[in-house]
């Protein structure tokens, strides 16, 4: 087990919003790190060696250990770093909700959140479809979890708030390049609200990335990625 001196490195990619999730935890906690931006398409032996399973990014390096998959990553933190505010709920049922949604949002709208962006026809409507209706599970959670309060677990950024938040720069970009706004004051008032809550907290507002910058990536992502059709 490392130490809580022991130095901490961070392997990420910018724009990464898997990374983003650590960086606002690391800022929550005032943990002191090291990032080390990796180029994903030559990937460093310190990556593959640190994740030789996945070969992916976010990966933390504490002291000698490395610990990967973003939201494996997340309650390292929070139980490794115990001074600070409280990442994960303290009651274990809300802990459970918490790590619920998180799987979903991974598992499920998230992908669906991506592919309308990689998508075109048929396939895009279905993702359009897919994330909208996420989009209203989440408005539904939110109203659930929050009990009225600005975040899902209370009045201070949380788990579930830093699991969906590191995406919304991404759904800014999809609804300026795609023309599909997911989260907005009239389908998901209480979300919409969240959001603006979440990008103005001083702990996110250091890392959130330039939606310009990020249009231009998107770009980028989909001239290289997105399948082309065929006849």
């Amino acid at each position: 087990m490392a130490s809580h001196s022991a130095d901490v490195k961070l392997l990420g990619a910018k724009f990464s919003p898997f990374v983003l999730r650590i960086l606002f935890a690391l800022n929550l906690k005032s943990i002191k790190y090291e990032l080390i931006e990796q180029d994903l398409r030559s990937k460093s032996e310190l990556l593959l060696k640190s994740n030789p399973v996945h070969k992916k990014v976010p990966v933390l390096i504490h002291g000698d250990l490395p610990v990967c998959e973003s939201l494996v990553i997340l309650q390292y933190i929070d139980e490794a770093w115990t001074h600070g505010p409280q990442i994960l709920p303290s009651d274990p049922y809300d802990r459970a909700l918490a790590r619920f949604w998180a799987s979903y949002v991974d598992e499920k709208w998230f992908p669906s959140v991506r592919g309308i962006m990689m998508s075109d026809g048929e396939d895009q409507k279905k993702n359009i479809e897919e994330a909208i209706e996420g989009a209203a599970l989440m408005e539904e959670s939110f109203l659930a979890l929050s009990n009225g309060r600005k975040f899902f677990a209370g009045e201070r950024i949380g788990f579930l708030d830093i699991v969906i938040g590191c995406c919304l720069p991404w759904m800014d970009v999809i609804s300026r390049i795609c023309g599909v706004k997911l989260i907005d004051e009239i389908k998901t008032p209480n979300l919409c609200k969240w959001a603006q809550e979440f990008t103005s907290d001083p702990a996110v507002t250091e890392h959130m990335p330039d939606v310009d910058e990020l249009m231009e990536y998107a770009k980028y992502i989909i001239a290289l990625y997105k399948p082309t059709a065929t006849n």
